[in-house]
């Protein structure tokens, strides 16, 4: 497989490594979402909105612009196991999301969806997390096909302040 240089990618793994405390070896450690729910430095870990059971955050390595994660803050491996409100505050949060997208991006249409457990690709497979992909007509291109490499044509932070934008007007009707 070829590679492509994106030395970000280390500086986030290193940032948030799962090194255990002395003694708390026989603890649970806290997934990868809970420890970025309770950072609270939501720029800085992309987080774009926080509801009561789930936020939504940026997918730091997207399949196209806009791709966010609606992650529920309780680590729940499987769907059936979030409670009533969690289930409907994740729905009205992929709602919002759409709304969100579509006035921010302008996409033609998305891809939602949940890789639950990990034969079914969950990177994260004891914290479950709905993906919302915005896509365009035509983003699928030679890049992905011939060379195994996506292309992402704006750069995070840019896009995040789009989402940002939207979400303040959207919340001051």
């Amino acid at each position: 497989m070829d590679r492509l240089w994106s030395p970000w990618r280390a500086q986030h793994v290193a940032r948030w490594a799962q090194t255990p405390d002395e003694g708390a070896a026989s603890e649970a450690r806290p997934t990868l979402f809970e420890r970025l729910a309770a950072d609270h430095r939501d720029e800085d870990n992309l987080i774009v909105w926080r509801g009561t059971h789930v936020f939504v955050l940026m997918n730091l390595y997207p399949y196209t612009n806009g791709h966010l994660m609606i992650v529920p803050y309780r680590p729940v491996a499987e769907y059936e196991a979030l409670d009533d409100a969690e289930q409907v505050e994740l729905a009205r949060t992929l709602a919002r999301c759409l709304r969100w997208l579509r006035h921010a991006l302008q996409p033609d249409g998305f891809n939602t969806g949940m890789n639950l457990g990990s034969a079914a690709g969950a990177g994260i497979p004891n914290h479950l997390h709905l993906h919302v992909v915005p896509r365009w007509n035509g983003d699928t291109n030679f890049m992905p096909v011939v060379g195994a490499t996506k292309v992402i044509p704006e750069g995070l932070r840019d896009t995040y302040g789009k989402i940002q934008a939207v979400i303040a007007a959207d919340e001051d009707r």
